[in-house]
């Protein structure tokens, strides 16, 4: 793959436990099995989920002297965005894709990420309480009344990028919110969800796509740093591995990433 400059992903939501990481170390390797160079920035020093994973990857993959599509990760600490900029242009420099997984919080570098993203990713359990970051819906008619502060900044950054499109030779940033776990939501209440995210997908402009549904295997495959992708080195899957494995393939063509599959080194991933 070649582009002017690394296709920025930023996975960002300022609560916890919608399987931002999760989602981001599947993006990354998917990407890494297209033959992309992907490099990584964990922006949760604390949890460091996602560079734990690649650090896993690694030790697997020389413990059992294997070949693995990977991605250099780098956990960032005590760094602004004045810092954090260069810092990203220094160490992605001839990448061909940037994935950021951001902290499950209001943080400043967080928001910097989300707002420099081409790709900006934000995922959320198909719930009122998570659908709460993106606006706010009425008690009794679920209609939307109000933008969030997130939604706000987001919608800020993507008008101020337009006006600045031409003089930076930078495409339009695409908004997605990917909806994780489902499968959990009851059929009325996930009708609600569907009806206040198109509501409010035509008043900021961001997309929706199907995403991880809640699984064991993804828990039990950190410690590895295996993925779904990663067949030929986990064994006989059953038949809900093989679901898993569907979803985040159709999670990732939706995301509609620039760069066709390598179709020599995906083989591995068939």
């Amino acid at each position: 793959m070649s582009q002017t400059s690394p296709h920025w992903i930023t996975l960002a939501n300022e609560k916890g436990g919608t399987g931002k990481s999760t989602t981001a170390v599947h993006i990354a390797v998917a990407l890494a099995y297209r033959g992309a160079d992907v490099v990584a920035f964990d922006l949760d020093h604390r949890q460091r989920t996602m560079c734990r994973y690649f650090e896993n990857r690694a030790e697997t993959a020389a413990r059992r002297a294997i070949e693995l599509p990977t991605v250099r990760c780098h956990t960032i600490e005590d760094m602004d965005e004045e810092a954090f900029g260069p810092f990203v242009e220094e160490h992605a420099a001839g990448a061909d894709f940037i994935v950021v997984d951001t902290p499950g919080r209001d943080d400043p570098l967080a928001r910097y990420a989300a707002t420099q993203a081409d790709t900006l990713v934000t995922p959320m359990n198909d719930s009122f309480v998570d659908f709460d970051l993106i606006g706010q819906v009425e008690g009794e008619t679920f209609k939307v009344k109000k933008l969030s502060f997130y939604a706000e900044l987001i919608w800020e950054a993507r008008i101020k990028r337009g006006r600045a499109q031409i003089e930076q030779q930078r495409d339009p940033m695409d908004w997605i919110v990917v909806r994780n776990r489902t499968g959990h939501t009851e059929a009325r209440n996930m009708a609600r969800i569907e009806q206040a995210l198109a509501e409010m997908s035509k008043r900021v402009g961001f997309r929706t796509a199907k995403g991880l549904s809640e699984r064991v295997i993804y828990r039990e495959l950190f410690p590895s740093g295996l993925t779904l992708l990663d067949k030929g080195h986990l064994g006989d899957l059953g038949t809900s591995h093989l679901v898993a494995r569907q979803e985040l393939r159709s999670l990732v063509a939706a995301l509609r990433l620039p760069g066709g599959a390598n179709p020599a080194k995906e083989e591995a991933a068939q």
